[in-house]
């Protein structure tokens, strides 16, 4: 009789220790087999490129997406056509392509992720998309400037879903999640930042004062929502009770676009300067990453860092540090196995390329997997001591 904690599992010659959850967490849809083995000593090569989105005149061109080296230098045009005020960038490693909004056409375009061609319409139909985030369910979320300004979700494939929420924001242009799933979207016209449940429930206005006009935000690890004001030359700090806490960057004008390196600096696009700033993860100015108008930039209004990590997994030896229940279904939760803190937990396919960050690590994370084929994938656990183990993930549908 296998104990009310743990399991064993027999897979090709290997046990695995695993808890198990909950039984409304194991009733899940499809099958597959997962197995984890952890590595220790990965080696692992950090490569990374910066992309940003240009509006230039915001409903005039010349409008393009920038690629520049990990440095902030050696810009070359990525994409220059089929665009309309383009808003984010989202690519999707395990599909090779790279998502695309667009304010003026209402188009959400799927390019390819290396030479940024054009291959289809991912979405249409849509007002003004503007930010495009994968939430922790697997769809993608988009915010729209005008249309019903509610927040709609998609399949990874283009299929639309569902109006996610009731409540439309007026102009929303910035979204993130907090620890406990609660959805925050801004208002550029309002001024403010609404809040929303895990199922998209209207749960009034979070901030309605000290802003001129947010765009993007996030929340850090202290739980306090930082808010990026076009108008109001910083970045703005707010507790979890939606409390004014003061600047956290300042000497910024007609800032939008955010994105964090690998190192913990923060970048944000600087619309006065036309350039990138980047600060410490203290919220010290450093330089400006991408120089005045490097690349003709003109107004950089999304930030983003595409990941190039690589792992060498020859030398595997077995040990605990995750547990991955194992449940029938497209959908399985990770549990930290020790009492250190998990900073990130990271996905890579079998060619070692990042398709998937998960972060942060709570007791309720999970990563859905019915868009991922079958075979072998590689899961990074990256820990508060800044050391790093590496799993094998076998997902069968």
């Amino acid at each position: 009789m296998k104990s009310s904690t743990s399991q064993q599992r027999e897979l090709s010659g290997i046990a695995v220790s695993t808890p198990l959850l909950p039984k409304h967490l194991l009733k899940v849809q499809n099958s597959f087999l997962i197995f984890l083995l952890l590595c220790s000593s990965p080696v692992f090569t950090q490569d990374f490129a910066v992309y940003v989105s240009d509006a230039a005149g915001f409903n005039s061109p010349p409008w393009k997406i920038l690629k520049f080296d990990e440095n902030g230098t050696n810009p070359e045009v990525f994409i220059n056509t089929n665009l309309g005020w383009p808003q984010d960038i989202l690519f999707l490693e395990d599909q090779g392509v790279v998502l695309v909004s667009n304010l003026t056409t209402g188009l959400i375009n799927k390019h390819d992720a290396e030479t940024g061609s054009l291959i289809s319409t991912f979405a249409g139909g849509i007002g003004g998309p503007t930010r495009i985030k994968i939430g922790a369910d697997n769809l993608l979320y988009v915010l729209q400037w005008s249309g019903n300004g509610r927040v709609w979700r998609y399949d990874l494939d283009g299929t639309f879903v569902d109006e996610f929420t009731a409540v439309g924001v007026s102009q929303s242009i910035g979204m993130d999640w907090d620890s406990e799933g609660n959805l925050y979207v801004s208002s550029f016209s309002g001024r403010s930042v609404r809040k929303f449940d895990s199922a998209g429930n209207d749960l009034g206005l979070f901030i309605n004062s000290n802003l001129l006009g947010p765009t993007n935000i996030w929340f850090d690890d202290n739980g306090d929502l930082l808010v990026v004001d076009y108008n109001g030359t910083a970045v703005k700090r707010f507790d979890s009770a939606g409390n004014y806490l003061g600047d956290f960057l300042t000497g910024l004008g007609n800032a939008e676009g955010v994105a964090h390196l690998p190192n913990g600096n923060i970048l944000i696009g600087n619309g006065s300067n036309n350039a990138v700033k980047m600060f410490s993860p203290e919220g010290t100015y450093i330089s400006d990453f991408i120089s005045n108008s490097s690349g003709n930039l003109i107004n950089p209004n999304a930030v983003v860092v595409r990941d190039f990590t690589t792992v060498n997994t020859n030398t595997i030896s077995v040990q605990s540090q995750v547990r991955i229940s194992p449940s029938v279904g497209t959908l399985f939760y990770l549990e930290a196995a020790i009492d250190q803190r998990i900073e990130k937990l990271s996905i890579y396919n079998i060619d070692g390329r990042l398709i998937k960050t998960l972060q942060p690590f709570t007791r309720t994370t999970s990563w859905q997997a019915n868009n991922y084929a079958d075979g072998l994938y590689l899961l990074e656990v990256q820990l508060s001591d800044g050391s790093q183990t590496i799993s094998k993930l076998m997902v069968q549908h």
